[in-house]
């Protein structure tokens, strides 16, 4: 009889454990997981479908309803943007593909906000087995256990997820944001430099280190101009209109003890 329990014991507590780790949500610099999923420009296997470009995958809990219709036509009005940054987006919900369809349809119908009438250029991905959402720990339990919560994963040329964020059902996303984000991540992939709070693209930059010797400063005098602090360990690299990232890698200086 002990044996029995403990066997029912032990059969319960590895459902559990595979529950709770088939909701868990990918870090930040794990890999991105996968899966193959019908979506309104048809198939698709995410994220290799999109190679080497930068990913968004991007959740919402129902169609047709208000805050989801006006983030979607505002991200909309932004592909263009997008596209020009290398981004491939996918959109996400637990509806089957019959509603996203008709979604979708009566989305491009609306001119919000006096943009015009948009194609919808991006895939809405079936989650209606709820898999996807599972994988990507979309669906919080203490919220909804069968729609999914305000999602954004961004994910890298490398398929790493570069960014996890989650917003409530009931607050819209601020889609420039997302583009803000990707500018940034691009910026301190390239440059390798930091962005401090509230940058925008074109803005100076922080370094992580302190940016030059004395020796350095004696035989290239401009470098200091190159340069400011605000205190002694906020180090910013100044920005000429932010036209060329190339201009903004330094090299760290050892600092002695």
């Amino acid at each position: 009889m002990k044996t029995t329990i403990l066997t029912l014991f032990a059969i319960v507590f590895l459902v559990a454990s595979t529950q709770a780790q088939s909701s868990k949500i990918p870090l930040i610099g794990s890999e991105a997981p996968s899966f193959k999923a019908n979506t309104t420009m048809g198939k698709v296997n995410f994220p290799k479908d999109y190679g080497t470009n930068w990913k968004i995958l991007f959740s919402h809990p129902q169609d047709f309803t208000p805050v989801c219709s006006s983030e979607l036509l505002e991200l909309a009005t932004l592909q263009d943007e997008f596209d020009a940054l290398g981004v491939n987006l996918a959109v996400i919900s637990t509806d089957n593909i019959e509603q996203h369809n008709m979604w979708v349809s009566y989305l491009e119908e609306i001119d919000y906000k006096g943009n015009g009438k948009q194609d919808i250029r991006f895939p809405v991905i079936d989650d209606s087995d709820k898999k996807v959402s599972k994988m990507y720990g979309m669906l919080h339990e203490p919220v909804s256990t069968t729609k999914d919560i305000r999602g954004v994963f961004v994910i890298g040329p490398d398929n790493t997820v570069r960014s996890v964020n989650f917003y409530p059902m009931q607050v819209g996303r601020n889609m420039e944001e997302l583009v803000r984000l990707v500018e940034a991540l691009q910026t301190v992939d390239q440059a390798k430099v930091l962005t401090p709070a509230n940058w925008e693209k074109g803005e100076d930059v922080m370094v992580p280190y302190y940016p030059y010797t004395k020796e350095q400063v004696a035989a290239n005098p401009s470098l200091k101009d190159e340069y400011y602090n605000m205190g002694n360990r906020m180090w910013f690299k100044k920005v000429d209109g932010g036209s060329d990232l190339n201009n903004l890698e330094t090299t760290p200086v050892k600092l002695s003890k």
